[in-house]
């Protein structure tokens, strides 16, 4: 169990659901992690939830606007990677092929400062520049995010945007020989990227969220006992442990991952 107070540049800060039915979303995250949830007005008719573990921010979510689903945005979780000045984030993002997607940086309210930004690959993610708002607080734990993988069919193009816009190191594990990049943000490993032959070529570009549980195998069968499907059965990853991916009720995509034991 750990508790985040603040995160450094380059990290992710935050991921956030974008989903069809907000009410049904809450109860099917609460069963599976058992995130409390607290709403907030955002707009007319709208609220934003705040998912939490034991008082300490986990994520958000919100109901896609119809006009977002007119554009053929799919229910979905977003990742928020945390930059010092979202506006010259933007700004560099777009001179290294990016496309930030309009009005560019914006504020929320007095919690920080964000942009989405589509990288040249296709793939979506937001920057965080933080005001009154840091981001999750709970690390470490089941229920929390503890990775994240960007699948990609242009590896080279990502690594060497991804690298030149936060510095990143993405560079294959020791003894590796899959191909397989390992993110490094400073001292910290966050997350990778599979080698572009693992992407089915009929799903776009995107990035992946893992959420941490005690048992991949029990909590797949839960998800699925609570209307989830399930696209990858669990399956073991030597030496690192176990995962599968799944789609909530509404459609959102993640991974479910059990570490290794290591005795």
């Amino acid at each position: 169990m750990a508790t985040i107070e603040r995160h450094k540049p380059g990290s992710f800060c935050w991921v956030e659901l974008g989903t069809t039915d907000q009410s049904a979303a809450k109860n099917f995250y609460r069963s599976l992690f058992g995130w409390e949830a607290k709403d907030y007005p955002m707009g007319p008719n709208e609220t934003y939830t705040i998912f939490n573990l034991g008082g300490r921010d986990t994520g958000g979510g919100y109901t896609l606007r119809p006009d977002m689903l007119a554009e053929g945005i799919p229910p979905h979780w977003m990742l928020y990677v945390q930059v010092e000045n979202a506006d010259a984030t933007v700004a560099k993002a777009a001179s290294a092929g990016a496309k930030p997607m309009p009005p560019g940086a914006f504020d929320v309210a007095e919690n920080g400062r964000m942009a989405v930004i589509q990288d040249p690959t296709g793939a979506m993610f937001s920057i965080w520049q933080p005001k009154s708002h840091t981001g999750i607080h709970a690390a470490g734990e089941p229920g929390t995010l503890c990775w994240a993988d960007l699948v990609t069919g242009d590896v080279d193009r990502a690594k060497q945007f991804y690298e030149g816009l936060f510095g990143w190191q993405m560079k294959p594990g020791e003894h590796d020989p899959s191909g397989y990049l390992h993110i490094q943000n400073g001292g910290d490993f966050i997350g990778g990227v599979p080698p572009a032959r693992f992407r089915d070529p009929k799903v776009p570009p995107h990035w992946l969220l893992y959420f941490l549980v005690e048992s991949c195998d029990a909590a797949t069968a839960k998800a699925r006992e609570l209307g989830a499907r399930v696209y990858v059965e669990p399956m073991t990853m030597e030496n690192v442990g176990r995962w599968s991916i799944v789609a909530d009720p509404q459609g959102a995509v993640f991974s479910l991952f059990e570490a290794m034991r290591h005795e």
